[in-house]
C-alpha cells in the first residue's frame, strides 16, 4: 500500500485541484470562443528556468524556445552533455564543462558560424508531453523539468519536452495538434540544417556559405544550434506522461497516417506513462478505484469537460478511449509501445486493454506494472525522488534503447 505520507498528499492534493477544476469550470473562458494563441502555464504554477549551462548535479543543459508565431506553443530542449571534438583545423572550442553554457556552433569566423567538423555526437530525440488533465501543468514546471532531465540522462537522449496549449482557453484539438506541430518543426530544423551544412553555414565550410546581400533564400538563419549539432531525428521517440500520453498516442498515429510527412523524423517507438484513457462503460479498475489517489474518476470527468468542446463531449471520445474500433490507422501500423501503470490507478485496466490489443497484431507493446504504485508515482512533484520513480525511468531507457540505440550497440531486453 502506498505510505501514510501519500495517502495524506493524496487528500490535499485532490482538494486543490477540485476547487482549480471548479474554478476553470465557472471561468469566462469557458463560455467564450477558443483562444488561438491560448496559454501554455498556469500564473499559479511554479516553473523551473531554462539553464543553458550544462549541471553540476547532472551534466544536462536547457532552453526555451518559441516555435510558433501564431499560438504560444514552445519547447524545452534538454541537452545531456556531449562528449565534442573538433578538426585541428578548425578554431577550438573549450567543450563545454560543468556550469558552462554550451551554444552549439564554434566561434563566428569572417561572418560565418561553423561547427565542429564531424566531430559532434548525434543523439536520439525524446519528444515528451507533461501530464495535467489538459488544463494544468506545463513543460518548464519544476517537477517536469526534474523528470525530462532524468530521462535524458538515462536514456543518453535529447528529450524535446512539449508546452502545448492548455484547456479551456484552447480545447481538443489544440494540444493534439501542437503535439503534430513540434514534429513538423523538428523535421524543418533537420532539413535546414542540412541545407546550411551543404552550403557551408553549419558544416565547417567556407565563404560559399554566407548570407548574401542581407537575404537568407533557404532560412538557414533559424536553424536551431543544438539540434543541427545533436539531434538524430530519424531515432524519434515519443513519451506521454498522463495526458500526454494520449497526446502521444494520437501523434503517433498522424505519424503513421502521413506515410513520409514529416520526414526525417521517424517515430520508432512510444512511451505510454499511466495514459489518462477512460470510456462511456467501466473497466474493473474503474469500479475498483473510481475514488483512487491523486486523479479520481470524477475530477477526470471534469477535466475531459474542460478540454473537449461541448458538443463533442463524449468519454468515447477518439481522444479518450483508444479501444472505439474504426478510428485511425490500423493498430498494426503502430510503433512499438511501452505502457507504464500503477497498481492502485483506476485508470490501468483501459491502458492494459491497449496494449493487449496491439501485441494481437504483432506490435511489440509490453507493460511495465509497478506494485503499490499510485496514477503519477514517477512523474508528480512529491514523488520524483523515490526509488520507484527512479527505477521506472530506468526501465524505460532499457526497453527504449532497443530502438535508439546505433546498430551493433543494441539493448536487450
Amino acid at each position: 500500500m502506498p505510505t501514510v505520507a501519500v495517502k495524506l498528499y493524496s487528500v490535499f492534493f485532490k482538494l486543490v485541484l477540485k476547487h482549480r477544476l471548479q474554478s476553470l469550470l465557472q471561468s469566462p473562458s469557458v463560455q467564450t470562443e477558443p483562444d488561438p494563441f491560448g496559454i501554455t502555464c498556469r500564473a499559479d504554477e511554479s516553473t523551473s528556468p531554462a539553464n543553458p549551462s550544462f549541471s553540476a548535479a547532472d551534466g544536462v543543459a536547457t532552453k526555451d524556445i518559441h516555435i510558433d508565431p501564431l499560438s504560444s506553443l514552445s519547447v524545452r530542449i534538454f541537452l545531456p552533455s556531449p562528449e565534442l571534438t573538433v578538426s585541428a583545423q578548425a578554431p577550438v572550442q573549450k567543450q563545454a564543462q560543468n556550469g558552462e553554457a554550451y551554444q552549439g556552433y564554434l566561434p563566428s569566423i569572417n561572418g560565418v558560424r561553423r561547427q565542429s567538423k564531424g566531430g559532434s555526437r548525434k543523439l536520439p530525440v525524446i519528444v515528451q508531453f507533461h501530464g495535467g488533465g489538459f488544463v494544468m501543468g506545463s513543460n518548464n514546471s519544476w517537477a517536469n523539468d526534474f523528470f525530462c532531465r532524468r530521462i535524458a540522462k538515462v536514456c543518453d537522449a535529447m528529450v524535446v519536452a512539449v508546452g502545448y496549449r492548455l484547456a479551456p482557453e484552447s480545447r481538443y484539438p489544440a494540444a493534439f495538434d501542437d503535439g503534430v506541430k513540434v514534429l513538423q518543426w523538428l523535421g524543418k530544423q533537420s532539413n535546414l540544417a542540412s541545407i546550411a551544412s551543404a552550403k557551408g553555414v553549419a558544416g565547417g565550410g567556407g565563404a560559399e556559405g554566407r548570407i548574401v546581400n542581407g537575404t537568407d533564400p533557404f532560412g538557414t538563419a533559424t536553424v536551431e544550434p543544438w539540434l543541427a549539432a545533436h539531434a538524430d531525428p530519424s531515432r524519434c521517440v515519443l513519451l506521454g506522461v498522463s495526458c500526454g500520453a494520449n497526446v502521444a498516442n494520437h501523434v503517433a498515429r498522424r505519424a503513421v497516417e502521413s506515410g513520409k510527412q514529416f520526414e526525417p523524423v521517424k517515430v520508432v517507438a512510444q512511451v505510454l506513462m499511466y495514459p489518462f484513457f477512460i470510456g462511456s462503460v467501466p473497466t474493473h479498475s474503474e469500479l475498483r478505484l473510481g475514488n483512487s489517489y491523486f486523479y479520481d474518476k470524477a475530477m477526470s470527468v471534469l477535466s475531459w469537460k474542460l478540454f473537449l468542446p461541448d458538443k463533442e463531449f463524449d468519454l468515447d471520445h477518439p481522444a479518450a478511449n483508444p479501444l472505439v474500433p474504426g478510428r485511425g490507422p490500423p493498430l498494426k501500423c503502430m510503433p512499438p509501445t511501452l505502457t507504464v501503470v500503477a497498481e492502485h490507478d483506476w485508470m490501468r485496466d483501459r491502458a492494459i486493454a491497449y496494449s493487449e490489443e496491439l501485441r494481437k497484431v504483432n506490435v511489440d507493446a509490453p507493460v511495465l506494472d509497478y506494485k503499490d504504485a499510485v496514477h503519477e508515482f514517477a512523474s508528480l512533484d512529491m514523488l520524483l525522488r523515490t526509488p520507484e520513480a527512479q527505477a521506472c525511468a530506468e526501465d524505460i531507457a532499457i526497453w527504449v534503447k532497443k530502438y535508439i540505440s546505433i546498430r551493433g550497440h543494441e539493448f536487450s531486453y
